[in-house]
């Protein structure tokens, strides 16, 4: 039952994390796409997309995070690769014990960023907020913040417990 249930929620969140980066990627694409289109509208026409430099700043920002799940769920972040691997082979348990004070630091972390973020997302939403040039909506785009942070919690989580191990095995 327990081994059902950890297949269950370790398919779950790799789903989600998969959706998101999903959207990640076609952030990107649009990225190189509007970047294309204003070079080439300045080249040929002498006028730009006046809105370029905003969205395309937006789409930066919202890519990174969106992505985030994936690369927490894969491992496949920036690590010290030499002090875990040196620790496996001395000793599993305390390699355990640190990569549990890991995922905690994880959880606390993602914890702060979801009390920090969700005044800030309401704020936007009250009073409207918009791009200085194109006059962009703010608030759809910054709930990209919390629901990213959500399911890296929720990752963090269940790393912490053991209900999905990281994909990315530490191999040199």
């Amino acid at each position: 039952m327990k081994v059902e249930l950890s297949s269950k929620i370790g398919k779950g969140l790799n789903f989600l994390a998969l959706c998101l980066s999903m959207v990640s990627v076609l952030g990107m694409v649009a990225i190189v796409a509007i970047i294309v289109i204003s070079v080439f509208m300045r080249k040929f026409f002498n006028y730009p997309l006046f809105f370029s430099e905003e969205i395309v700043g937006i789409l930066m920002s919202v890519s990174l995070f969106l992505a985030l799940p994936m690369v927490t769920l894969k491992g496949t972040h920036i690590r010290l690769t030499i002090v875990s691997q040196f620790l496996k082979q001395r000793s599993e348990v305390a390699f355990t014990i640190i990569s549990r004070i890991a995922y905690f630091v994880g959880i606390a972390f993602c914890a702060w960023l979801l009390i920090e973020a969700v005044p800030w997302l309401q704020f936007a939403i009250k009073h409207n907020l918009k791009t200085e040039t194109a006059r962009i909506l703010l608030y759809p785009w910054m709930l990209s913040l919390p629901v990213s942070i959500f399911l890296m919690g929720s990752i963090f989580i269940a790393l912490f417990f053991g209900w999905v191990r990281e994909t990315n095995d530490e191999k040199s």
